[in-house]
């Protein structure tokens, strides 16, 4: 008689058969991990009527996919959903739970992972991506007495996570003898176990050594925490912010971000206004599969009222980026060059300066106002500090909805609104103003030639 597991690939099926009350799984991306935990556990809500897991993900995206998995393996299992309900306080606001009840009184709750979020529950209990959760050491403390409590029941534990540095519960549960059922899967291992993959054209892809060595080869780096916290980009959200407004060239103080993409990626343009001492976001521009002469078309009208444009001057961007500098001038004051433009190379260095800033930007007392919106939320929480051999570095996992691509265009909206904007308004009030107005009106002449 044929199962609904049997589509599993066999490492899967090998996960999800292990009747270990506690097991771990450290797992390449991309081979089905969560597919695996989440049809034992619709397997076990099928077989066993009033039974009950909740799931915390690493964010609110991971979540939500967790629990469209459930559906499809309920429907594989043919146990019918009676309600599905998703608790949030506004439409885009973070949300608090999602819960799927089926027909024969079973349950399952996902939650994005924080400490106050994993406390409260008797339950079956998968940590997804459980290194990438905010804190894994405050909510491993606030969670393990209510599965661990024999009064409570014999409730089972599934972890399963990629690596993500050596100084988080994930790696203590991994690396120490504790008695859980442990599996391993590489990016090979899941090749070698059915997975259809070319191994060769991602690591081109991914193009990073280290990020291939722990997203896809499970090796631990020295460390790894999240820059943005969601309790840190909540004291950032406000109404006030918005994804899509009408800027008003010549009457406010805008700075903007602009991170490039062309095929992998979507370009991101971010648009801040000076109001005071805040910084508010009038808009987050997503481009996505348009070619760069329609990219700068569509750019031109944000860097005409710029005070200052930071642009990511690396790899595909080099020739869109030199084409802005020769345009609208470009700012490179050790060059003595003071235009609209800084170019950007993206080196490790570069990293370590802009992303340090744009998290401070979010610490209380917050400048900052980002919009309340559930994609620019978990691009924002995507993006992480890695440590290894000593050296920081920040990256972010390549998913369908790009590469922390918005947070990187907002780190560099708030970097042009930095210093270096004051610096170059103070450099050219001390022009006279026919010569303001002559050196306008040649750029003027200039930037319709190349941009025609």
């Amino acid at each position: 008689m044929h199962s609904p597991l049997d589509i599993l690939l066999s490492y899967q099926r090998a996960f999800v058969d292990d009747a270990a009350r506690f097991k771990l799984w450290l797992a390449s991306r991309q081979i089905g991990k969560s597919m695996g935990m989440a049809a034992e556990a619709v397997r076990d809500c099928a077989a066993k009527p009033g039974d009950m897991w909740v799931v915390l993900s690493a964010g609110e995206r991971q979540a939500l996919e967790f629990m469209e998995k459930a559906k499809q393996w309920a429907e594989a299992f043919q146990l019918a959903v009676s309600d599905y309900v998703e608790n949030r306080g506004q439409s885009e606001a973070l949300m608090r739970s999602a819960e799927i009840r089926w027909g024969n009184g079973s349950r399952m709750i996902a939650l994005p992972a924080n400490p106050s979020t994993a406390r409260g529950y008797s339950a079956n209990l998968i940590l997804d991506e459980f290194a990438f959760h905010d804190d894994p050491d405050a909510i491993w403390r606030g969670i393990y007495p209510s599965i661990s409590n024999p009064l409570k029941g014999q409730f089972k534990l599934r972890i399963a996570s990629t690596p993500n540095g050596k100084g988080n519960k994930f790696f203590d549960l991994w690396d120490k003898p504790n008695g859980y059922s442990k599996h391993r899967t590489t990016i090979h291992d899941a090749k070698a176990g059915g997975l259809p993959i070319d191994i060769d054209a991602l690591r081109a892809g991914l193009d990073d050594p280290e990020g291939w060595a722990q997203e896809f080869e499970c090796e631990f780096l020295d460390g790894s925490n999240v820059l943005l916290p969601y309790e840190l980009i909540a004291l950032a959200e406000s109404a006030d912010a918005t994804e899509a407004g009408d800027l008003k060239p010549g009457l406010a103080s805008y700075f903007v971000g602009i991170d490039f993409g062309r095929q992998n990626d979507p370009t991101v343009c971010w648009v801040l206004e000076r109001q005071a001492d805040i910084l508010v976001t009038r808009e987050v521009l997503v481009l996505r599969g348009v070619d760069t002469p329609d990219q700068l078309e569509i750019l031109r009208s944000r860097i005409e009222c710029a005070r200052r444009v930071c642009f990511d001057y690396t790899g595909p961007g080099v020739g869109l980026g030199d084409y802005m500098a020769k345009a609208y001038g470009r700012w490179h004051p050790e060059g003595h060059e003071f235009g609209r433009v800084e170019l950007c190379t993206f080196t490790a260095a570069f990293k370590r300066d802009l992303f340090p800033k744009l998290r401070r930007a979010f610490e209380a007392p917050t400048k900052l106002r980002v919009p309340i919106s559930r994609a620019v939320r978990e691009d924002l929480h995507a993006m992480q500090q890695v440590v290894n051999n000593g050296q920081y570095n920040y990256w972010a996992p390549r998913t369908r909805e790009g590469h922390s691509d918005r947070c990187t265009a907002l780190a560099l909206a708030v970097r042009a609104a930095g210093d270096g904007a004051t610096a170059a308004g103070r450099f050219s009030t001390v022009r006279s103003g026919r010569a303001a107005r002559a050196g306008r009106a040649i750029r003027n002449r200039r930037d319709r030639a190349l941009l025609a």
